[in-house]
């Protein structure tokens, strides 16, 4: 449904500036990751984590053969007990090194706590990206952005769908894995989504 989601997002908003910025936003995205070979650490504020952005990307490093884009959620209430995916807290942002890409999902402006680990994390020469309402002070901070206004046309989540699909879909193949074609992929991607569901034993 994901797919179908973007297929339509995109649609209606032929002809805004909407495509292009998310799409400019996806390849800073990408392109900071597969130099350095990984290292994408993703994180939101205390009340809002990006959940479905993770996801989505991780899907995206699976179909677009980018396992650079699959991202390590930082959590702000992980605790050592959560399933090793969910139990990477706020510390990993004071071991970011340069290398390493810190993208930030705020709805709007984040604590004084957060900002002040970005800081540190781009002064020790990680890549900083900033996605949604952050503020002045992130927006600043941040090498690239992508503002999303409380009250704009689209929402953050349509926006976080817009920016997966296209950091996937723009993912430049390795030598190793030869050209792949747009069409390969939505033939794969038509194959997920139309696969009966699997046998329960």
């Amino acid at each position: 449904m994901d797919a179908v989601r973007v297929a339509l997002l995109r649609e209606v908003l032929a002809g805004t500036e909407w495509l292009g910025a998310t799409r400019r936003f996806a390849g800073a995205l990408r392109g900071s990751v597969v130099s350095y070979g990984g290292g994408l650490l993703l994180v939101g504020t205390a009340e809002y984590e990006p959940w479905h952005l993770a996801a989505h990307l991780v899907d995206e490093a699976a179909w677009s053969g980018t396992p650079e884009l699959a991202p390590t959620l930082v959590r702000h209430d992980a605790r050592p007990s959560d399933p090793a995916h969910l139990s990477v807290g706020p510390g990993r942002l004071a071991a970011a090194r340069r290398g390493e890409t810190l993208l930030v999902v705020s709805p709007q402006g984040p604590g004084a706590p957060l900002l002040e680990r970005v800081h540190d994390a781009r002064r020790a020469g990680a890549t900083v990206l900033a996605l949604g309402d952050g503020g002045a002070e992130l927006t600043a901070m941040a090498h690239e952005s992508l503002t999303v206004p409380d009250g704009a046309e689209l929402d953050l989540d349509s926006v976080q769908h817009l920016v997966s699909a296209a950091a996937g879909e723009n993912a430049l193949p390795s030598p190793s894995r030869g050209r792949r074609r747009f069409r390969d992929w939505l033939s794969r991607l038509a194959d997920e989504l139309t696969a009966p569901p699997p046998a329960r034993w």
